[in-house]
Order: structure tokens, then C-alpha cells, then sequence
């Protein structure tokens, strides 16, 4: 989910309009970018031989939802870098010009190479928003593809927890849900470590907490209407699967995914005492927790379910899959801090231009020139 949603919300708040999303388009651009890279390298680990993974695409059945998986996230991530570089270039035209001679001669080369000409011409300026443009129209049904297609790993399957047609959409909610969280959790500790309290402000949080508790509702009726109709319909292994929800062993954790992880973040977001930068970053917390858990549960009990009249097989993570998810998260956190050190995780380019639009309210236009310093500050 979370590597799925970044770039998805990104460009919907640039669909939007939003004026407040300058602060977050990018840092949402490169946790899907960043958690793509390292989901993927999962798949791998999973086949156990990762000589043989050419086998996939050389002998896999077409007909196979792991095929289609396959070919959706490689496009996904294909769509996201490109939406990560292209609204990126002329901030890499800012650091070209802005640090010869002042950084080394590798990172000069690389902001040479990665600004391909950029001078800020007008019809550089036009090429740029016809790209972007374009770029968002499309990630939008790419992303929401993905969300589905990996559902479909689940649902095209028989087993009684997974038979359901509302996966896909489930799925596409509960990435997008995930996605806002992490975005949260990130957003605040570049906030701290690089003092962007002027550009990531506490309104930024509170509308992001807005629409985390928006997706908290939605995931909420997702949650009730899978269990009613499954519930009505009584199919064989449903009781099994309720009783080891509700009552049995994941009781504990399905009660706090559904009242911590769900429900929560809705209060924190609603109630004024709470609705801050502390308490949104604690409803993030608790909303990453509570989707992990959802994962968990998806796979472990909906593989619990028997399908022959044995006991049922009990499962707990080893210390090789505990290491290689401490792995996971520690890849996830180096290839953020390395891309804050090359690059700006805020847009320079939109801070000024947002900046030059905004006009107070007795007709003077606020002062600028934020971008030279942003540039500078990213680049230490």
C-alpha cells in the first residue's frame, strides 16, 4: 500500500489544484518511488533462487494474476520515476547553476546531466506543464491498476476469505489509506531534521489528517461490508475465519486494527485538542501499525482456513523473515536520507510560484526568493 499510494496521491492534489500540496507532492513522489524499489526486491527474495527470476516473464503463464502483478508494478514504477524526475528538472537547472563550483565535480556532473538543457525559457515552461499534465492524467488509472491487480493475486483464488469482489477496490482504499500515513511519518521527521517548519506547516498536517480520516471511513464501510456479506452467506470455513478474528488467537490485533487503526484516527482528526502536528504524526502511527496488521491477517488467515478436516496450521514469523523486514525498513530509511542529500524534497520551483500567486489580503504580493535557499539548504 504504501508503495503504491504516494505517487497516486500526488497527482491528485495536483488534479485538484490543491494549493497547499507544494510541500508534499514530491516527498509523496519518492515514498512510492523509494518503497516500490524496495517491495519489488521482496518478489525476489520470495522465489527463494533469484537466478531463476527471468523464468517469470520467460515461462509464466499469461493467464496468471502473479504475471499480471508483475507487468502492472514494473509499469507503476516506470510511471513513477518519470513523475518523480520530469516536475524535478528545473530545480536540478537551479542546482546546476546555483552550485558550480561549489559542490563536487560528480554531484556538478549529475545536476548537469539530469537538467537535460534547462534554462527556464518559456517554451521550456510550457513543454514542462504539458508533461506533467499528461503524466498525471495517466498515473492516476496506472496506480489505481495496480491497486487492483495485486488484489487479484487473493481474490481469483477460491478460499473463503479472499472469494470477494470488493477486494480490488479494498485494496485500491487501504493502499491509498497506508500511503497518507507513511506520508505523515516522513513529512514530519524531514520537518525536524532539516527545520522545514516554514514550508511543512501544522496546516499541511491537518489537511493531510483529513484526508487520512476520510480514507479511515471509507476503509471502515469496506470492513462492514465484507464481513456482513460473508457473514449472511455463512459459506463453509466463514465461521472458522470469524471465530479467529473475533474471538480466537488474532482477536487482540483484529480489535485494535479495527478500533486504533480505524477508528482513532477519526477522532484525532475531529477533535480540535488533537487535530496538530503530534497528534495527526500519533493517528499516522497507529494507521501504519493497523495496516501492516490488515497484511498480515489478509495472508496468515486467510491461509488458516482449512480446506480438509485437519487442524488448522499455526504460523509465526521466523527470525530470517523478522531480519530481512528490519532489512526492508532500514532500505527504506538509507535511500531517503541519500536522496535528501542530493536532492530537494521540496519543490523550489512551486514554493516560488505559489508564493508569487499568493496575495494578502490588501493587494501586496508576498516576498520571495525562498528557492536559492531551499537549493542551498538541500544540497549541504
Amino acid at each position: 500500500g504504501i508503495s503504491h499510494a504516494g505517487t497516486l496521491i500526488s497527482a491528485i492534489l495536483r488534479v485538484s489544484h490543491a494549493r497547499w500540496r507544494t510541500p508534499v507532492t514530491r516527498m509523496a513522489e519518492f515514498v512510492t518511488v523509494v518503497a516500490l524499489i524496495c517491495g519489488a526486491s521482496f518478489v525476489i527474495i520470495d522465489l527463494g533462487r533469484p537466478d531463476r527470476l527471468l523464468n517469470v516473464f520467460i515461462y509464466g503463464r499469461w493467464q496468471s494474476p502473479i504475471i499480471w502483478d508483475v507487468l502492472a508494478i514494473t509499469t507503476y514504477l516506470t510511471a513513477s520515476i518519470t513523475y518523480l524526475f520530469v516536475p524535478m528538472i528545473p530545480d536540478l537547472g537551479l542546482f546546476r547553476d546555483r552550485l558550480a563550483g561549489r559542490s563536487s565535480r560528480w554531484r556538478g556532473w549529475l545536476y548537469r546531466t539530469l537538467a537535460i538543457g534547462w534554462n527556464g525559457n518559456p517554451a521550456q515552461w510550457r513543454s514542462l506543464a504539458s508533461a506533467i499534465g499528461v503524466l498525471m492524467i495517466l498515473i492516476i488509472p496506472i496506480a489505481v491498476s495496480v491497486h487492483t491487480v495485486v488484489s487479484f493475486i487473493f481474490a481469483m483464488t477460491l478460499r473463503v476469505p479472499w472469494d470477494s469482489a470488493l477486494f480490488g477496490a479494498f485494496f485500491v482504499a487501504g493502499a491509498i489509506f497506508s500511503g497518507i500515513a507513511i506520508l505523515i511519518i516522513v513529512m514530519a521527521i524531514l520537518r525536524r531534521a532539516y527545520h522545514l517548519e516554514e514550508y511543512a506547516t501544522e496546516k499541511h498536517f491537518v489537511y493531510l489528517g483529513y484526508l487520512m480520516a476520510a480514507f479511515a471511513a471509507i476503509m471502515i464501510y469496506a470492513n462492514i461490508s465484507e464481513l456482513l456479506v460473508h457473514g449472511y452467506k455463512l459459506q463453509e470455513g466463514v465461521e472458522f475465519h470469524f471465530r479467529q478474528l473475533f474471538l480466537a488467537e488474532f482477536a487482540p490485533l483484529f480489535w485494535f486494527y479495527l478500533l486504533g487503526g480505524l477508528c482513532a484516527p477519526i477522532v484525532i482528526a475531529l477533535v480540535p485538542a488533537t487535530r496538530n502536528v503530534r497528534g495527526i504524526v500519533a493517528a499516522a502511527i497507529l494507521v501504519t501499525l493497523a495496516m501492516w496488521i490488515e497484511r498480515y491477517f489478509i495472508v496468515v488467515t486467510g491461509l488458516r482456513v482449512p480446506l480438509m478436516p485437519y487442524e488448522p496450521a499455526s504460523y509465526a514469523p521466523t527470525w530470517v523473515e523478522w531480519s530481512l523486514l528490519a532489512a526492508g525498513l532500514a532500505a527504506f530509511a538509507l535511500l531517503i536520507a541519500l536522496f535528501t542529500k542530493l536532492f530537494p524534497m521540496i519543490a523550489v520551483w512551486e514554493v516560488a510560484e505559489s508564493r508569487e500567486a499568493a496575495v494578502t489580503d490588501d493587494g501586496a504580493t508576498r516576498p520571495i526568493g525562498e528557492g536559492p535557499r531551499l537549493a542551498e539548504e538541500a544540497s549541504r
